[in-house]
């Protein structure tokens, strides 16, 4: 399984986008609410969950989306399952490191 990455520096935080690859360019619309998983955003090299798990573990913010790497992310861990949001049934979620 390959996540998409982008991993952006902004002074002293990195900001992880992922999505599991399949998802990439899909809209999901559930009721009003509007969701795109936009190429700009989370659009990088395509890499193994594994190496994107590591890269969540040295990252600020993670914004994640997708049933592979969240369910990866809570398999280590770094996100409660509790706080998954689902869109559309397709989980997503964030990891914020203060």
């Amino acid at each position: 399984m390959e996540a998409y990455t982008n991993l952006r520096k902004c002074g002293e935080y990195v900001l992880l986008a992922t999505c599991d690859e399949e998802l990439l360019g899909e809209t999901l619309k559930d009721g009003k609410l509007v969701f795109k998983v936009r190429e700009e955003f989370y659009k990088g090299p395509k890499m193994p969950i594994e190496d994107v798990v590591e890269l969540m573990k040295e990252s600020s913010v993670v914004n994640m989306i997708g049933a592979n790497i969240v369910q990866k992310a809570i398999e280590q861990g770094l996100v409660h399952p509790e706080a998954v949001l689902n869109i559309c049934g397709v989980p997503h979620a964030q990891i914020v490191k203060i």
